[in-house]
């Protein structure tokens, strides 16, 4: 049974990775074929990020309903729908619903494997966590070079395009359909009366605290997949293979240090863990951008911090709210998902506004745009690393600490 349930965890994880990270190398083509400016695809962001959103704050309803079993399966199956309605596309309104639909599916996924690894995950809760999300993370650093791949390919004389590369890649969601079908998986055993409701749980300044960690990690951390290629692309005039490589590598370092480091948030403390990770991918952010293309590389390298604030946070509400902690995982992925849907816009909108302050027709006007949208990214982890201090200053006042 353990075993059926940790393969269905990481094969999940690989699965939303690459659900999630493909989009890196397709957003410039997808920007050029419907015509949009960055305000606009901030705006698509975001929108994608709303749907994330909504099946974040049902799924654990479903889950205890239906049971994990046909949550999951209904998560794989509305990808796949999802990458056949995404191939049909050819107008915008089309196109923006059917990736609003894939932003459902793994919003369903991402809180059904949450709650089963808060479940199963009792002893060595942060090397676990960091240890399940590793898969996330190794899908995620051959997620933008196999896109890359898949929309030169040719079949039958037709090229799949960024079209194309959607259907297959999230035609790959059979797998775990097929193993998850028959598997066995742990019911919502809790009895009711032992649930905390979810109005107790909001009056949790720890759990608050925890919201705005997760937050601005999570939007510092998926904000790098949507823009990372495009930044390279445009500011340093890099290739796509070329640029989709130093993405890979942002990733291939994400998924080390949640593969490598994950005892040491159990040996240090989660929320130490915290400071330390969102610390060093702010610092390397900020310091890619104001070296130029010379220092490029520490792109890469804040993966290492940014990798950590996710399945932290998730090992210390799996820690600190054993009893029931669906209600908590809830309650902070929902917030998390509404700084997703305005960290993009903000993003966005913060490229084109400087864009137009410094020539939206020039090349100045550009870079100073994607350097600032892109400084926004880095500042969220830094603000990540603010609230994590704060919080390790509250918990130690009360000798809380985990």
């Amino acid at each position: 049974m353990y075993a059926m349930q940790l393969a269905t965890i990481f094969v999940g994880f690989i699965i939303f990775g690459f659900s999630e990270n493909i989009k890196g190398p397709a957003i410039p083509r997808i920007q050029f074929d419907f015509m949009l400016n960055e305000s606009q695809l901030g705006t698509l962001l975001s929108l994608n990020a709303l749907g994330y959103l909504i099946a974040c704050s049902f799924t654990a309803f479903l889950t205890r309903l239906w049971g994990i079993k046909i949550v999951s399966i209904a998560a794989f199956g509305t990808m796949i729908v999802s990458g056949v309605l995404i191939y049909l596309s050819r107008s915008y309104p089309m196109f923006s619903s059917s990736y609003f639909l894939m932003y459902i599916g793994n919003g369903m996924l991402e809180i059904a494997l949450a709650i089963l690894g808060a479940r199963i995950f009792v002893k060595n809760t942060g090397t676990m966590m960091n240890l399940t999300h590793g898969f996330y993370g190794l899908s995620s650093t051959v997620a933008p070079l196999l896109a890359t791949g898949l929309m030169s390919v040719t079949v039958f004389g037709h090229t799949l395009d960024w079209r194309g590369m959607y259907l297959v890649m999230l035609s790959l969601s059979i797998l775990p359909i097929l193993y998850a079908w028959r598997s066995s998986f742990p019911d919502d055993d809790l009895p009711h009366d032992d649930r905390v409701p979810l109005k107790i749980r909001m009056k949790d300044p720890v759990l608050w605290f925890m919201v705005a960690i997760l937050t601005f990690g999570v939007v510092s951390e998926l904000a790098v997949g949507g823009w990372l290629v495009n930044y390279l692309e445009k500011a340093y005039e890099w290739s796509a293979v070329t640029a989709s490589g130093m993405l890979s590598a942002f990733f291939f370092c994400f998924a080390l240090a949640r593969l490598l480091l994950g005892p040491v948030t159990d040996k240090i403390g989660f929320i130490l863990s915290l400071i330390v990770s969102s610390g060093i991918s702010a610092l390397c952010t900020f310091a890619a951008i104001l070296g130029g293309e010379g220092l490029a590389f520490l792109f890469a390298a804040a993966g290492i911090g940014i990798a950590m604030i996710y399945p932290t946070v998730m090992a210390f509400i799996a820690k600190r709210y054993s009893s029931g902690s669906d209600t908590a995982i809830t309650l902070t992925v929902t917030l998390m998902g509404v700084g997703s849907v305005i960290g993009n816009y903000v993003i966005g909108g913060i490229i084109e506004g400087i864009k137009h302050i410094y020539g939206a027709e020039t090349r100045t006007g550009l870079i100073m745009g994607l350097q600032a949208g892109y400084g926004f990214i880095g500042l969220c982890a830094a603000i990540s690393a603010v609230f994590s201090c704060f919080l390790y200053r509250y918990l130690k006042k009360r000798q809380e600490l985990i």
